[in-house]
């Protein structure tokens, strides 16, 4: 396959991109992931429904699965299921993050939330939560549950992976 008068051969399955002259050239991997970066956060924007938690978890191994540091992000969803905001709430070291009970009821409450879906990722590549995970989890809808705030999911990313606690029965 050829690209350009200079004849570049390029595998069948790269992605192309038009440059301003019109000739196409294979793309980087920071515009491919660029570019899928912007597709998932369409799906998972203001007014969505949450109908695709794939898109979700997605979105989420884009956006920290590939962070150094642990991050904790709250999905706000209002009674419809429909997403209000994504925020990332707290950022920690390599192994941990401290999450706040308080800051997460606030932030929903301001928001007018409904319905939430926890995230963090573990730097280290395990997929699997921690018994402070699970702690966490439970803390967090005990607090959020005291302002009629349900929490429909917790979910872990780490590198390619996501597990959902509530696929596991933990939440």
């Amino acid at each position: 396959m050829s690209l350009s008068s200079t004849s570049s051969a390029v595998a069948v399955d790269a992605l192309l991109l038009r440059d301003v002259d019109g000739q196409y050239r294979p793309a980087r991997a920071e515009e491919v992931l660029s570019q899928a970066r912007r597709v998932l956060a369409q799906r998972v924007r203001r007014g969505a429904t949450m109908s695709s938690p794939q898109a979700v978890k997605d979105y989420l191994l884009l956006e920290i699965g590939v962070l150094e540091h642990e991050v904790f992000c709250v999905l706000f969803l209002d009674a419809q299921h429909r997403i209000i905001e994504l925020k990332q709430m707290f950022r920690g070291t390599v192994t941990q993050t401290s999450v706040y009970p308080r800051e997460v009821v606030k932030e929903a409450l301001s928001v007018n939330a409904a319905a939430v879906i926890l995230a963090h990722n573990h730097p280290s590549g395990s997929v699997e939560p921690s018994r402070a995970d699970e702690f966490l989890t439970q803390t967090l809808k005990a607090a959020l549950s005291l302002v009629d705030v349900r929490v429909l999911d917790h979910l872990v990313v780490a590198g390619a992976d996501v597990c959902s606690m509530a696929e596991r029965g933990l939440v």
